[in-house]
């Protein structure tokens, strides 16, 4: 029962769009209405408006963080193990992907499965943000850089001697991996095709 709670809660946490917080707080067309349509920081980078994109940034990274934070540092009182723990890294990135308050369409879930990666192991975070800005230097594609990422993430925990490499919390990295290929499955074959758009570029799929 305590697990399901906190499930539940991670969902409910990651279901908060910053994307179209952040825009109606700035007076901003809402990131839906433009461009891929995707709430995302990249989206509402097209606005022109780098802080909007940076604080919808900060704030679904932050949630994915809050979410493992609260269930790694309160559910064991409640008797949740670490496969709770791992659920709740799961369900933040399901809520940014499928959040129940904008009708189960949301973003890609790049920045708050990074989130809820760093609140597992620093260590880890870091070498995932690394991998993504490696990736976003030399590319210039945004979206080969967070695939990158997200498919790196759980190799590098299985190499890692801390609670990343526990099965549980590898099984959570590799399904939030698929999440986002999934998610990213146009711009794949826009990548494919030659099409996608660098960084920089206004059109760019977000």
């Amino acid at each position: 029962m305590a697990t399901a709670a906190f499930v539940l809660i991670s969902y409910a946490i990651g279901s908060v769009s910053f994307a179209v917080i952040v825009c109606r707080a700035l007076g901003l067309p809402d990131p839906r209405s433009y461009g891929s349509g995707n709430p995302g920081a990249t989206n509402v980078l097209r606005t022109g408006r780098k802080v909007a994109a940076l604080l919808t940034l900060l704030g679904d990274g932050g949630k994915g963080w809050l979410a493992v934070f609260l269930a790694a540092r309160y559910a064991g009182d409640y008797g949740v193990g670490e496969t709770g723990i791992a659920a709740c890294a799961v369900a933040v990135s399901l809520g940014h992907v499928f959040p129940v308050f904008l009708r189960f369409r949301g973003g890609k879930g790049v920045a708050t499965a990074g989130g809820a990666i760093l609140a597992i192991d620093v260590w880890l975070g870091a070498a995932a943000l690394g991998t993504w800005l490696l990736v976003a230097l030399v590319s210039r594609y945004a979206s080969l850089a967070s695939i990158a990422a997200a498919v790196t993430a759980p190799v590098y925990a299985y190499f890692m001697s801390s609670r990343a490499s526990r099965p549980e919390i590898l099984a959570a990295l590799t399904l939030m991996a698929a999440l986002i290929v999934w998610r990213h499955k146009r711009n794949i074959l826009n990548l494919a095709a030659g099409k996608e758009r660098r960084i920089g570029n206004k059109e760019a799929q977000a």
